[in-house]
């Protein structure tokens, strides 16, 4: 059965301006971006199709074009719309993040480092550089390298905190495996990066790791 002729109350839209989007399911919430099914099955049903072949809707909105096309009825244009809708996700956390000091709201800081890192397969390291008031300057993703793990330089670290004229930063780091529980590897760098930035006079605040559903902060276990 079409959309359109499911009474009017339960469908998503109108659902959704009733009683805002947090009463809608997942596959409610994608149906709204897909707009049409296929033949046969409501964007709706497709949605739930495709939560249930990726295994959830953290795995479908990281999967690649490649993956979801192999479902009928998702082409190039549905991609394209769940795409947007990440990136306009990880822009507004962003200027959350930019409209004051990034103590004072860890939450919109740790969302954003974790929609940033979460879906890469191999490890990367990033840095949030702040100003003397710990606004946001910029962020930037500065190694990579294998699932097993990237080669971090301080020296490379301290030149961008540099160039950016910072005065304090956050580290932050993923850990594909899924557990976001800090190696003796993580606190190794992290100290060395301590002492290099600090004789620039450059404070690390954080260093936050990024797991599947799960993030650790350095600052909350008094690592750092």
């Amino acid at each position: 059965m079409a959309i359109s002729d499911w009474p009017v109350a339960e469908q998503p839209r109108e659902k959704l301006l009733e009683k805002g989007p947090e009463a809608l399911s997942d596959a409610e919430l994608l149906a709204i971006f897909f707009r049409t099914g296929r033949p046969g099955v409501s964007a709706v049903e497709l949605a739930r199709e495709l939560i249930l072949k990726t295994g959830g809707l953290r795995q479908l909105l990281d999967a690649d074009f490649a993956t979801l096309n192999q479902t009928p009825g998702l082409g190039s244009g549905k991609f394209v719309q769940l795409r947007a809708g990440l990136e306009l996700g990880k822009r507004y956390l962003e200027s959350r993040l930019r409209r004051g000091d990034v103590l004072s709201n860890p939450s919109a800081t740790r969302d954003y480092l974790n929609l940033c890192l979460r879906a890469y397969p191999h490890e990367v390291f990033a840095c949030l550089f702040l100003d003397n008031r710990h606004q946001v300057i910029c962020f930037e993703e500065l190694f990579s390298g294998t699932i097993d793990g990237a080669s971090v330089y301080p020296r490379e670290v301290v030149k961008r905190a540099l160039l950016h004229n910072a005065a304090a930063l956050i580290l932050a780091h993923n850990h594909p495996s899924g557990v976001a529980e800090p190696s003796q590897a993580d606190r190794n760098i992290t100290r060395r990066l301590s002492e290099a930035l600090s004789l620039v006079d450059i404070r690390v605040l954080d260093h936050i790791v990024v797991g599947d559903g799960q993030l650790v902060s350095f600052a909350e276990r008094s690592l750092i």
